[in-house]
């Protein structure tokens, strides 16, 4: 197994104010790593500065970010297209919102697939119904054809996770994948996100304040408070003998969803 992202000492600042400290951790090809945290704690900002996210007023100030022998925050933006999607996935929050709602799912996916490769709408067609499927759409070809506003917003964001998917990115970084859903649909989600891991091999940068989803997932946490790491290592050994009182405090305040997800 090798490293697939790797942040080494990074320092994020927005508008001169450090609000990451000193972070380090990687990734490893098909590993989930969950990173927990209160609110304010500095999650996102280190998924958004590996996707070049980070706005006008942010920067890595320190550090580097890996990605196959690349230093991501160094990358010219004609360069971090070429990563975004097909190397690195990314799954936001509210995934529905990210869709045009006068545009069928099926154009848009279309759409993104050929900004990084060429795909005829035939070949596209049956590459995507053949995803969704296996990620338990059995109404693919009708999803397709369908509009955001049609769908519920549980699933929009699922369709927002199979599209990240169809890249086949070697990692994908989940931004509170199911913070906005209900517990039913988290549970879907949580399914989905496995799957993909057991079907693809894919890597996983999963940013949550649900101990309960990180306990079903990941394999690894990382523990964020105010931009620093409090706790980091496997995620049996954290989150059952955690050597931080924040740590337990974290595991108190959310309920527990059961490893695996298998019911």
């Amino acid at each position: 197994m090798g490293k697939v992202l790797q942040y080494q000492h990074v320092d994020i600042a927005y508008r001169g104010n450090t609000v990451i400290h000193d972070v380090s951790f990687s990734v490893e090809d098909g590993e989930i790593l969950g990173i927990v945290g209160e609110s304010g704690s500095g999650k996102s900002t280190l998924l958004r500065a590996a996707m070049g996210l980070l706005g006008d007023t942010g920067m890595v100030t320190q550090g580097d970010i890996w990605y196959k022998g690349k230093d991501l925050p160094d990358l010219s933006d004609a360069k971090r297209r070429t990563i975004n999607g097909p190397g690195i996935g990314m799954i936001f929050q509210n995934a529905g919102s990210s869709f045009c709602p006068v545009r069928t799912i099926g154009s848009q996916l279309y759409e993104a697939m050929t900004e990084h490769t060429r795909i005829t709408r035939k070949a596209f067609q049956a590459t995507a119904v053949d995803t969704l499927g296996k990620l338990g759409f059995h109404d693919a070809p009708d999803l397709l054809a369908r509009y955001p506003f049609e769908l519920s917003g549980g699933m929009q964001q699922r369709i927002g996770i199979a599209a990240a998917v169809l890249l086949h990115p070697e990692i994908i970084l989940a931004d509170e994948p199911t913070s906005a859903l209900d517990v039913t649909v988290q549970k879907q989600v949580v399914q989905e996100l496995l799957k993909i891991r057991q079907l693809y091999h894919t890597a996983m940068l999963l940013v949550t304040h649900n101990i309960g989803v990180v306990n079903a997932m990941a394999d690894h946490v990382l523990v964020l408070k105010e931009g620093r790491v409090v706790e980091y290592g496997e995620t049996e050994q954290v989150l059952r003998h955690p050597n931080q009182e924040y740590t337990r405090r974290l595991m108190d305040a959310v309920p527990r969803i059961r490893r695996g997800m298998s019911s």
